[in-house]
């Protein structure tokens, strides 16, 4: 579903963001990318989603390359970044019908979806108000709906879970499950590591730019917790 290979991002010609890293998400997979803030997360994610240029490696959805194919890639992918930038002069349902569009999804299983996960995220009431008038929570309610619209074979989110209720956690954590059930994958980098424990079937480490653990989540954690594990690579030298 998602290959990275020898992903590497340098910044000012000296500063290496990411550093040869690779690592392989398949259909099914609810993929957590953890590791400190600078360890060069957001800039594997802005790389996979075509956001921003790499200067070596490559990236492939569904055997695309990002760079070669970014159109066919886009359109199987998306994305909720950790501060979503929506349109706010366009109402809720202005917005979500907007991405309809984009994403070509038919008229009927767009107002199904969109009733369906409106409902679910309790934003339906708000869905007529402008953006501009939204909390932080239904801003990104409104870009969790968005995403899920057009049923992507990849989302990727990073920090997903930030500013959202309690409630509403619950309820994306299910709407993963459910399109990692239909076949979909899903790559997120989240700082809840206990969210990443019970949530993820696969986990990667990543450090200072390079990818220091990454495996099935029992194998990555072992006899021990995720935050265990996490603190121990983290702070190791070596």
């Amino acid at each position: 579903m998602l290959t990275i290979r020898h992903l590497t991002k340098t910044y000012n010609k000296e500063k290496k963001a990411v550093d040869d890293l690779s690592l392989t998400v398949q259909a099914g997979d609810i993929y957590g990318f953890i590791g400190h803030n600078g360890a060069g997360k957001t800039t594997t994610i802005r790389a996979v989603t075509g956001v921003m240029d790499f200067d070596q490696g490559e990236i492939f959805i569904c055997g695309h390359s990002v760079k070669k194919d970014s159109v066919q890639c886009k359109s199987m992918t998306a994305y909720i970044p950790d501060n979503p930038d929506l349109y706010e002069h366009l109402t809720g349902i202005q917005y979500l019908n907007f991405i309809g569009d984009i994403f070509q999804v038919p008229r009927q299983e767009r107002e199904e979806r969109i009733r369906h996960y409106g409902d679910l995220l309790e934003l339906t009431p708000n869905l007529g108000d402008l953006i501009s008038s939204y909390s932080h929570g239904m801003k990104q309610k409104t870009a969790i709906i968005s995403a899920f619209l057009h049923q992507p074979r990849l989302l990727v989110l990073d920090e997903p879970f930030v500013g959202l209720d309690p409630k509403a956690s619950f309820d994306l954590k299910n709407m993963m499950h459910e399109l990692c059930g239909k076949g979909s994958a899903i790559f997120f980098s989240t700082h809840v590591l206990e969210v990443a424990e019970k949530l993820c079937n696969k986990i990667a480490i990543i450090k200072n730019g390079k990818l220091i653990a990454s495996g099935n989540t029992q194998d990555v954690r072992g006899d021990s917790s995720l935050e265990e594990v996490f603190l121990e690579v983290v702070d190791h030298d070596a």
